[in-house]
């Protein structure tokens, strides 16, 4: 097949960059997988990587989940793409087991995990709950509030820190 693709074109959004990123991740080992992931690693090669969060993080986007996580991560890509509450079974970092209610607003990678960004009713403000420790995810039928993505990146670097590097 033939290269089509220009090099003239944006760089990627973090949104965008997180929306193929998810989709792939929950392709699991289909028949497109490995191509597709081939070429999400042929965006990253314009970048100049000098970070090892951001190369640690990118090596993670092009991994694919086992097979449990994956099908949390599709019923949560749902949720985003339909705007449902999600109820969430939870184990902390100490391996207490919660059950929240989530509105959840984007998923997102940071380092070696994959973190679903979303509106914790429980907790009443937004939280990032790690992919490898949410049990059991349950679609429920209630909407959930629109909110913008781009407000709730916790590991993004925030503009003083980009202005001061």
């Amino acid at each position: 097949m033939a290269n089509v693709a220009k090099h003239t074109a944006a760089p990627l959004t973090t949104a965008e960059i997180a929306a193929l990123a998810l989709s792939l991740a929950h392709l699991g080992a289909g028949p497109q997988s490995v191509t597709a992931r081939r070429g999400l690693r042929h965006a990253f090669e314009h970048l100049d990587i000098h970070d090892d969060v951001i190369a640690t993080t990118l090596a993670t986007l092009t991994t694919p989940l086992d097979f449990d996580v994956a099908r949390r991560a599709r019923a949560i890509a749902n949720a985003i793409t339909t705007r449902q509450v999600i109820r969430l079974r939870y184990l902390d970092a100490a391996g207490r087991v919660s059950v929240r209610d989530v509105e959840p607003v984007t998923c997102l990678v940071h380092r070696e995990h994959w973190y679903l960004v979303g509106w914790c009713k429980l907790r009443r403000s937004i939280r990032a709950f790690r992919f490898d420790r949410i049990d059991a995810v349950e679609a429920t039928d209630v909407p959930s509030r629109p909110h913008l993505a781009d407000r709730f990146l916790p590991f993004q670097r925030r503009k003083a820190d980009r202005e001061a590097a």
